[in-house]
């Protein structure tokens, strides 16, 4: 009789030993893809925080939701707990919030993949989503069984996933085979099916309908391998969008600086000097020359509203416009009514601001007219203050009938004339202060002494300096400059 108890002592703590390896076994098993997981979702966010510029949150909505799940995961082992003086209910208490808000950054993560159709109906769900995880937090709060909790959000889980794949077979039957899924969101698709059937196993597992061990990682490391593809994929297409369009843009640059004057008229009494400074790869701002003969030269300043490719088209509009206008070169009222004309009802969204100046060395006088455009400054050889020429009509573009008229303006050896865009004085320093026009006068008067080519940059490093652009601050505006020196 004691043999037998003997043998059956031993017995039983051979099947201690036995069970207690196939626990260590598993702990380690779960405990190494909980790092995986912990691994990809640093790995996520640091890839996002590593490309600062791009707007696509998927990288950090996988990241999020997989530390989520990975604490989860730690959180149910026994190894992992014994790291850590807390009693069984505050894990308990951890895996049931962590299991309300998991699924946040989850249906984050599918709305950024989803098309605008299907985003309206994730909307609604995000909005379920947040409502369920703030009444799951307050029944923790208000202390109720997390036992009842647990099997709430399992018969949850199923019913959600039942609904997924009928909504998922009724939406296909009704749009038919011509409507097919993209690339990346069969790929998500895949590994969604798979995760979900790993996770009806877990559930019912956890409604005791069937028994086992919970194997759901599995198909979560299937899923987010899935997940990783695709952000891959998004990333990697993106990069490739990016390269095609910043190729377009340097070749948009080129194009519009080949239809920029390559050099300035040379007249005999007349220094003429030009600057111009885009915000980005292509600009709004124009400016060119009516060259009629060695006594007499047409100059146009123009700046289209906004910025980027639709503005730098317009602006290359205007070359073609203005060169219709050669015949009316002497009268700037007209060549100003000849250009609002060709541009009206080319465009809706944009108008195109513009000063024209016709100068004769030969009768010594200039003529001027504007449309919308920052008044011409002139510094008269002699006087104190400068003057404001201020002879505006409508801006161009808007009312085919508008109508302009122009000034004559009596010159002298010594006189300086300023055409320039709003980026001039509209420049902002950091405490949001513009450069103003103030500013402009008083640099004007300050370096009238200055040969043109030297004022004109002078100038623009006035500008650059007060807007803090030298360092690293990126300009506000396009700016040109054209400064005339008899």
């Amino acid at each position: 009789m004691a043999h037998a108890l003997n043998i059956a002592a031993f017995l039983l703590l051979q099947s201690a030993v036995s069970f207690s390896r196939l626990e260590l076994r598993w702990d380690f098993i779960n405990m190494a893809a909980a790092l995986t997981l912990l691994s990809v979702a640093l790995a996520a966010i640091a890839l996002f925080f590593f490309r600062r510029r791009t707007s696509d949150l998927t990288l950090i909505y996988i990241g999020v939701f997989c530390v989520l799940y990975a604490v989860r995961l730690l959180s149910h082992l026994t190894l992992f707990r014994a790291l850590f003086h807390h009693s069984i209910d505050f894990w308990d208490y951890l895996d049931w919030i962590i299991t309300c808000t998991i699924i946040l950054p989850f249906g984050l993560f599918l709305y950024q993949l989803a098309d605008e159709r299907l985003r309206k109906l994730l909307r609604w769900l995000l909005r379920a989503q947040a409502l369920f995880a703030a009444w799951g937090i307050l029944a923790v709060v208000f202390h109720s069984r997390l036992t009842l909790l647990f099997r709430l959000n399992n018969i949850l889980v199923l019913g959600t996933f039942a609904a997924v794949v009928l909504f998922a077979v009724a939406n296909k039957w009704r749009t038919g085979a011509q409507n097919r899924l993209s690339h990346e969101f069969r790929v998500f698709l895949g590994g969604f099916l798979v995760w979900g059937l790993f996770a009806v196993h877990a559930n019912l597992l956890g409604l005791h309908i069937l028994t086992g061990k919970n194997v759901e990682v599995a198909g979560f490391l299937v899923f987010v391998t899935c997940l990783g593809y695709v952000s891959a994929y998004r990333i990697l297409g993106n990069e490739e969008r990016l390269l095609a369009i910043n190729k377009e843009l340097e070749i948009a640059r080129r194009i519009q600086s080949s239809t920029l004057p390559q050099s300035v008229p040379a007249l005999a009494g007349l220094d003429i000097a030009a600057r111009y400074v885009p915000m980005s790869a292509v600009a709004g701002d124009f400016y060119d020359f009516l060259y009629v003969d060695e006594k007499r030269v047409g100059i146009l300043v123009a700046d289209v509203t906004g910025h980027g490719v639709p503005a730098a088209l317009i602006a290359c509009m205007l070359k073609v416009a203005l060169a219709g206008q050669a015949e009316h070169a002497a009268d700037p009222a007209a060549v100003i009514t000849g250009l609002n004309r060709a541009l009206c009802g080319k465009f809706e969204e944009h108008f195109v601001t513009a000063a024209y100046l016709f100068v004769d060395l030969e009768n010594r006088l200039v003529r001027y007219s504007a449309a919308g455009h920052p008044p011409m400054m002139l510094v008269v050889r002699g006087a104190d203050k400068t003057r404001e020429i201020d002879e505006n009509g409508l801006m161009l573009g808007l009312f085919p009938e508008a109508e302009y008229s122009s000034q004559e303006i009596r010159v002298n050896p010594g006189d300086r004339f300023l055409l320039y865009t709003d980026g001039v004085f509209e420049a902002h320093n950091p405490a949001q202060e513009e450069f103003g026009k103030a500013r402009c006068r008083e640099f004007l008067e300050a370096h009238r002494g200055l040969p043109a080519a030297q004022f004109a940059t002078a100038l623009l490093d006035r500008v650059d300096e007060f807007a803090g652009h030298k360092s690293a601050r990126a300009p506000e505006d396009d700016i040109t400059i054209v400064v005339l020196d008899f």
